[in-house]
């Protein structure tokens, strides 16, 4: 006997809707919180993700910023936080773009999915493990697609990494090593604070975290970590840095630095029995990324231009939403990397390395992923400041 969620019950709505008028099909979206992230990057990505995707509602406890934001991209529909529920619930969207605080995931995430809304939510996913779990199961219950931003498993340079490893020609990769720094010195910035999931890993070592489970396409199964503050007062509630090493089977190594608190940086290095590939910048999606293979002495390098990373987002969770297909990051890929940081959070306090369950082999980005769309014109910013605290110019 088949069970109709509001997912379901929407879908064919919408499907009759669509067949009865001739127009095709694209998913509506309302994003969630307009801080920089939104503003910057996934505001602009619809325009290129426009083949299924319509930026349809926007949300957001600042009333200029709807205003300006709303003109800016010729949105009708603006609520705020307390008229989330409503706007979920009337029929007007089918997906919502959550770029809220780490904290605030998982609550969202469930009143969305319970009016049979779809979701696309920010990394990391949410601040523990428990949460995650959460997350997952209330997706799964309504029947709505759940899906983590990882932008990086569409982006061109990230997946040649993958299958060059793939492909066996540095040999055995035996080391992952990353660094990812940038400045922080907005005392305001959401970064900054513990109670909303702030802290360097959690914002960036994520991104070094999942960079090497892709690459060694493997889970860890130990890992350590230590912390370091420089005594400024912009780091009395999180980390300014963290180092960390994570143990994968077969003995392999993935160590990392990530900091709020040193120039900017990203990079990483993945090194096998014959060759290496460094990737740097590795993590940016505001300028082009490049590559360097070395194999017997000998080195190649490409350089890949800036894409916009955000709209293949878009387009990839719309099309698995039209076609009812299983999306790749799911919730089960960023519930792994959350449990990984929570690992290394108690490994830093304890001293101690911390054991993880081994976890089964999951699906992995491959290069059938990549998108690419050009990069996005700079916008204009409304209440919202870079984590460096500079002017956006």
């Amino acid at each position: 006997m088949d069970v109709e969620t509001p997912a379901t019950q929407r879908k064919d709505k919408t499907a009759s809707s669509a067949r009865r008028t001739g127009r095709k099909r694209k998913v509506r979206y309302a994003v969630i919180g307009q801080g920089y992230i939104a503003q910057v990057a996934v505001l602009p990505a619809f325009a290129h993700a426009n083949k299924n995707s319509e930026l349809v509602a926007l949300i957001s406890d600042d009333p200029l910023k709807l205003k300006k934001l709303s003109r800016d991209y010729g949105v009708e529909r603006i609520a705020g936080y307390d008229e989330y529920d409503a706007l979920m619930t009337s029929g007007e969207v089918d997906a919502v773009y959550i770029a809220l605080p780490n904290h605030l995931h998982l609550a969202y995430t469930q009143r969305a999915a319970h009016a049979g809304v779809h979701v696309l939510c920010e990394k990391p996913m949410a601040v523990t493990e428990a949460e995650c779990e959460q997350m997952v199961r209330a997706c799964k219950k309504q029947g709505v697609k759940l899906m983590i931003a990882y932008r990086l498993h569409f982006e061109k340079a990230n997946l040649t990494a993958v299958e060059i490893v793939k492909s066996g020609k540095l040999g055995e990769p035996r080391i992952f090593n990353s660094t990812f720094t940038m400045q922080v010195r907005d005392a305001d910035n959401i970064r900054l604070r513990q109670e909303t999931g702030g802290g360097v890993l959690y914002d960036i070592g994520v991104y070094c975290i999942n960079a090497a489970r892709y690459l060694f396409r493997d889970e860890p199964t130990e890992v350590f970590a230590v912390t370091a503050r420089n005594g400024e007062r912009r780091f009395s509630a999180v980390e300014e840095m963290a180092s960390v090493i994570l143990r994968f089977p077969d003995d392999r190594l993935a160590t990392f630095t990530c900091s709020f608190g040193a120039a900017k940086a990203s990079a990483y290095d993945i090194i096998g029995t014959k060759g290496s590939l460094r990737v740097a910048p590795a993590y940016a999606y505001a300028e082009a990324l490049k590559h360097s293979v070395t194999i017997d002495g000998k080195s190649r390098e490409r350089v890949f231009p800036q894409r916009d990373q955000f709209a293949p987002q878009l387009l990839y969770f719309s099309d698995c939403i039209l076609h009812d297909r299983d999306p790749e990051p799911s919730g089960k890929e960023g519930r792994v990397d959350v449990r990984i940081i929570n690992a290394l959070y108690q490994s830093a306090k304890t001293g101690q390395v911390i054991a993880l369950p081994r976890m089964s082999k999951r699906v992995r980005p491959t290069s059938r992923q990549q998108l690419s769309r050009p990069a996005v014109s700079k916008p204009k910013l409304v209440h919202a400041t870079p984590p460096s605290g500079k002017t956006w110019r």
